[in-house]
C-alpha cells in the first residue's frame, strides 16, 4: 500500500506545529490510500524534474495510445458527441482522465481527492443508460469535470481554506446537481489556497506548480483546477473568482477561464455554513475553465438550461445564447495599461498581436483609459474585510496552521476590527458611486468591450502574485470578463530594454519591474482578458465567437 503520493517541490513549504503537521501527513495519507502503483511516477523524476512537464504524460508510459488520444485530441463538447454516438464508452472516457489527473497530481500537486474508482461506476451506469435506452441523460453524458476543492459534491471533503474546515459533504451543491443531472461524471477535487485568497495556489495539501514552468505559480485560488487542465489531466473544471480566481490561474496556464457576472449562476454552499463576509460588498462568481470556447459556451448553456433562478431567486433569469448571440460592428476598446502598473513585455507584446490581428480582420480596435483604479484596489482590498482578520487568525492558531506570506500581504489592509453596518453601508456607496463613473468612462469612451491585460505579466514566481489590478477591478465593477490564450510565449528578456527605460507609475509598478528583472519566466504562456458590462454575458461570448478566427482562438 503506498504511504504517500511524492509530488514535484520547486519550493518550501512553511511548516506548523506538530500537530498540524501529523494531521496534514494523515491526509496525504488518506488522498493515497485509493492509488494504485501502476499510476506512480518513478520516484527519480519527482525528485529531478524538468523544468516544463508538459511532455510528461505522454512519455511517462502510464497512459495507453488510446488515454493519450482521448485526452490529448478531445473537448468536452467533442466527447460528450461521441459518447452519444458511441464512438467512446463512458468508461473509456473517465478512465484516461483519472490517469491522466493522478499523473497531472504528481507533476504539480494540482489535486485534493482523487476517486477513479466511484468515477468509473457512475461511467458505468450511463453506458448502461445509454445501451439500454439510446438516449443520453444530458449533454454531459458520460463527460467528466474536475471541481475545485471548497464547492460541494457529495460524499467528499471541502475545505475553506484552513486545514481545521475540512469537511465532508453529504449533498451536491445546486451547481454540481445541475452538472451531475446533465451526465457529468465528477472524479477528482483540486487544490486552492490557504483563506482561497490568493493568486498563488498553496495549501496543507502542497503548492501546486505551472506546469509550464514548475518555478512559476499556477495561480488561484482555482490553481489546481488550472494546472489539471493545462495537464490535459481535466477537459473541463469549476472555479470561483472574487478577485481573479478563475482568470488568473487560467491566464497563468495558458488555458480559457469566464468569470460570469454576479448571480448569474448558482453559487449555493461555496462558502459554507457561515457564507464569505467579503460579499457584502464584493460579489463571488463561478463559472468555467476548460480548453476551448465552445466548452466555456457548452457549460454555460447546460447551466441556464436547468433554469437555476427557480431554486435560487438570487439568481438573474437570463437565458443564455452565449456564442450565437449577434455581435454585429462593434467597437473593442484596447487597454495598454491600467494606468498603475504597466505590465511586463510579454503583455505588451500579446496586446499589440492582438490589436493587428483584429485590425487586419476589420474589427474596430480604439484606445481605452480606465478610470481610478488605484482607489478601487484600496476599496476592494478594504471590502474583502469588513469583519476585520481576527477569523482568519482564530483558524490558523486552532490548528496550529502556519501563516503563508500571501495571506499576511491579502490582510494588509484590512480593519484591524469589524466594522459597523453603518461603515460596511458606506463601502457600499463608494461601490457604486465609482461603478456608475466608470460606466458613464466607459460609455464616453465609445467602445463596446475592453480588451485588456489578465495579469501584470505572465505567471509570477512562487510566492510574489501581489498586484491582481488587471482581474480585481473588474470583479469590483461587477463586471464578466473571459481569458483567452494566445500564441505568445516568454522566450527571453530580449525586448526588456525599453520596458526598463520607463518611468515606473507607481511603487507597484516598480515592484513588478523588479519582479521581471529577478525571475525565470521561460515557456510561460500569454492570455488576454476581454471584458463586457455587467450582465451583457451573452454579448461578450458573442463578441468572442465573432474574433475566434482573428485570435486563432481554438
Amino acid at each position: 500500500m503506498i504511504s504517500v503520493i511524492s509530488t514535484v517541490e520547486a519550493a518550501p513549504l512553511l511548516k506548523g506545529t506538530p500537530a498540524y503537521e501529523e494531521t496534514r501527513h494523515l491526509i496525504l495519507r488518506e488522498f493515497a490510500a485509493p492509488v494504485p502503483q501502476s499510476l506512480v511516477l518513478p520516484e527519480n523524476l519527482i525528485r529531478n524534474p524538468p523544468k516544463n512537464v508538459t511532455g510528461i504524460p505522454r512519455e511517462c508510459g502510464i497512459l495507453s495510445e488510446a488515454d493519450l488520444d482521448i485526452t490529448d485530441n478531445h473537448d468536452a463538447s467533442a466527447l460528450a458527441q461521441a459518447i452519444a454516438s458511441g464512438k467512446l464508452t463512458s468508461v473509456q472516457v473517465v478512465t484516461a482522465f483519472a490517469k491522466r489527473a493522478l499523473v497531472a497530481h504528481q507533476l504539480t500537486c494540482c489535486l485534493t481527492e482523487w476517486f477513479m474508482d466511484e468515477a468509473i461506476q457512475r461511467a458505468q451506469e450511463l453506458d448502461h443508460h445509454l445501451a439500454t435506452t439510446g438516449t443520453t441523460v444530458g449533454p454531459l453524458h458520460g463527460v467528466p469535470i474536475s471541481i475545485k476543492d471548497h464547492i460541494p459534491v457529495a460524499g467528499h471533503w471541502k475545505d475553506q481554506g484552513f486545514i481545521d474546515t475540512r469537511t465532508k459533504d453529504e449533498h451536491d451543491c445546486q451547481l454540481v446537481a445541475i452538472l451531475r443531472s446533465a451526465g457529468a461524471v465528477f472524479y477528482c477535487k483540486t487544490n486552492q489556497p490557504q483563506s482561497i485568497m490568493h493568486l498563488e495556489t498553496t495549501s496543507f495539501y502542497g503548492r501546486t506548480l505551472n506546469p509550464h514552468n514548475i518555478n512559476l505559480s499556477s495561480g488561484g485560488s482555482t490553481g489546481g483546477e488550472a494546472a489539471l487542465i493545462a495537464l490535459r489531466g481535466s477537459v473541463l473544471g469549476v472555479g470561483s473568482d472574487i478577485g481573479g480566481s478563475i482568470r488568473g490561474p487560467s491566464s497563468f496556464c495558458g488555458i480559457y477561464g469566464f468569470k460570469s457576472t454576479s448571480y448569474s449562476l448558482p453559487m449555493g454552499g461555496f462558502t459554507g455554513d457561515t457564507g464569505m463576509p467579503a460579499e457584502l460588498n464584493v460579489l463571488c462568481s463561478t463559472g468555467p475553465m476548460c480548453r476551448t470556447l465552445r466548452d466555456m459556451d457548452l457549460f454555460m448553456r447546460v447551466v441556464a438550461a436547468a433554469k437555476p433562478w427557480m431554486e435560487d431567486p438570487r439568481i438573474i433569469p437570463l437565458p443564455w445564447s452565449g456564442s450565437e448571440e449577434k455581435a454585429a460592428d462593434f467597437k473593442i476598446g484596447l487597454m495598454m495599461h491600467d494606468g498603475v502598473i504597466v505590465p511586463q513585455p510579454p503583455v505588451t507584446r500579446a496586446l499589440q498581436w492582438a490589436k493587428s490581428q483584429l485590425e487586419s480582420a476589420g474589427f474596430q480596435v480604439r484606445p481605452f483609459a480606465p478610470i481610478n483604479v488605484a482607489q478601487i484596489m484600496k476599496n476592494i482590498r478594504q471590502a474583502y474585510w469588513p469583519a476585520g482578520p481576527h477569523a482568519i487568525d482564530k483558524h490558523l492558531e486552532m490548528a496550529g496552521e502556519p501563516k503563508h506570506p500571501l495571506t499576511e500581504w491579502i490582510l494588509a489592509d484590512a480593519p484591524t476590527e469589524e466594522l459597523s453596518a453603518t461603515e460596511v453601508f458606506r463601502q457600499r456607496l463608494a461601490r457604486d458611486e465609482m461603478r456608475r463613473a466608470f460606466s458613464l468612462s466607459w460609455q464616453a469612451q465609445d467602445v463596446d468591450f475592453v480588451l485588456c491585460p489578465a495579469f501584470v505579466g505572465p505567471a509570477c514566481s512562487h510566492d510574489t502574485a501581489r498586484h491582481w489590478n488587471y482581474t480585481a477591478m473588474w470583479n469590483y465593477l461587477d463586471c464578466p470578463a473571459a481569458v483567452v490564450p494566445t500564441p505568445i510565449k516568454t522566450q527571453s528578456k530580449a525586448d526588456e530594454a525599453d520596458y526598463a527605460d520607463k518611468e515606473p507609475l507607481s511603487d507597484a509598478c516598480r515592484d513588478v519591474r523588479r519582479l521581471w528583472k529577478e525571475g525565470d519566466f521561460e515557456g510561460a504562456p500569454i492570455n488576454l482578458q476581454f471584458v463586457g458590462r455587467r450582465y451583457h454575458d451573452n454579448g461578450l461570448f458573442g463578441m468572442l465567437a465573432a474574433v475566434k478566427d482573428a485570435l486563432e482562438l481554438p
